[in-house]
């Protein structure tokens, strides 16, 4: 088969654009051929391309992008000559230009949509007023015209069904999955520490995700805040890029006096991600909204325990597990976890080796991306 899919591909997107590699190695080593298009901004720095992949980046169009997220008459352009071509369009999320645009061209190619948790409560709430007039004026009708929804969980598949009104004519349910193999082999302990001169008595903290209101870190501030009063032994990484919440962190800690106890780190990738994890005593994301959290999974199997909200998009599989510490979204649930987990070792192993079963079990995306693939041979054969 020939697959499209059409995601903003970039380092600052982050989950979706790991499932999109994941998944494209898995479609490629099964003897399938993969196309990204992605618009992107001048600047943003492109995610890693699959061996064998082919990326087609499709500047934005300014200034209509500042208002329709990632429009791009380039993109518009290479479906409308291109489309044809593929067997399968994938489309990566919702509202945005790229989930309109494959549907404007004269084109029967089976589309199918990830929701990537963009229809919860909280996503939904958020710049309400936009995604209203973008559901009048297309969404909610395309989405529902979709040959395919795919979604990650059962929680979001009941956000397709209020969104839309109605069960859709095809959805399915397949989650995210990882690559094992790439965590074979982590590095030694204490480089990472060592590096921020993080001494050996501190427990580590580590947050990593997008510095993003979504995330929780509204709640781990304070939380972590509240934490230190009682028990001074601990410090907390914020590892990830600003997704607009960086200047409010910074001044919370200026205004508490936290730069020594809280220690933002920009964004990290390759072995250093894997140090920072290797070295960390737990992993903490109060999400608010997730549709499937790579970065949870990617601890669990470095063999960190995880402090998180039910909303990290596989909390049925973590709650069948006792996989993580599950805490509500308030400052002080956070902060009962902080202690809960820092104070227990044993807790903190007994989750952990729960946390590692239930990733083996469920998520190696060997198996996962079979499931796509099979899904996209339906389409294919009854199109």
């Amino acid at each position: 088969m020939k697959i499209l899919n059409i995601c903003a591909y970039t380092w600052a997107i982050g989950g979706p654009a790991r499932t999109i590699y994941d998944h494209t190695t898995e479609a490629i080593r099964n003897g399938h051929e993969v196309t990204i298009a992605s618009p992107m901004t001048v600047g943003e720095k492109l995610y890693d391309v699959p061996e064998g992949a082919r990326v087609v980046v499709c500047p934005r169009t300014t200034p209509i992008s500042y208002f329709f997220n990632e429009f791009s008459l380039e993109l518009y352009s290479f479906l409308k000559n291109h489309i044809h071509e593929y067997d399968i369009v994938h489309i990566h999320g919702i509202w945005h230009f790229g989930s309109l645009a494959p549907f404007l061209v004269n084109s029967k190619v089976p589309k199918v949509i990830t929701i990537h948790g963009l229809l919860d409560q909280w996503a939904l709430n958020h710049s309400k007023w936009k995604k209203k007039l973008v559901s009048f004026l297309f969404q909610k009708r395309l989405l529902a015209s979709a040959n395919l929804i795919h979604v990650l969980n059962a929680d979001e598949k009941q956000d397709v069904i209020n969104y839309l009104g109605h069960t859709p004519k095809s959805m399915v349910i397949i989650p995210n999955g990882m690559q094992f193999e790439e965590y074979k082999v982590l590095p030694p302990r204490g480089s990472f520490r060592n590096s921020l001169n993080i001494p050996s008595e501190k427990k580590l903290v580590l947050f990593m995700g997008r510095l993003n209101i979504k995330k929780g870190l509204d709640l781990l501030l304070p939380a972590f805040k509240q934490y230190l009063s009682r028990n001074n032994d601990a410090i907390l990484i914020l590892a990830g890029p600003d997704d607009g919440y960086q200047s409010e962190v910074e001044a919370f800690l200026v205004e508490n006096d936290l730069g020594e106890s809280v220690k933002l780190v920009g964004m990290l990738t390759g072995d250093v991600k894997k140090s920072a994890l290797v070295d960390s005593d737990i992993f903490v994301l109060p999400s608010y909204s997730e549709g499937f959290s790579i970065a949870v999974l990617e601890a669990m199997i470095c063999g960190v325990p995880a402090l998180i909200s039910d909303r990290v998009g596989f909390a049925e599989y973590i709650k069948k597990y006792n996989a993580a510490h599950i805490c509500g979204l308030t400052e002080e649930a956070v902060e009962r976890g902080l202690v809960d987990l820092l104070g227990n070792e044993e807790y903190r192993q007994s989750l952990l080796e729960n946390a590692q079963r239930m990733v083996f079990d469920n998520f190696n995306i060997a198996v996962v991306a079979k499931k796509i693939l099979a899904e996209y041979q339906k389409l294919k054969s009854t199109n």
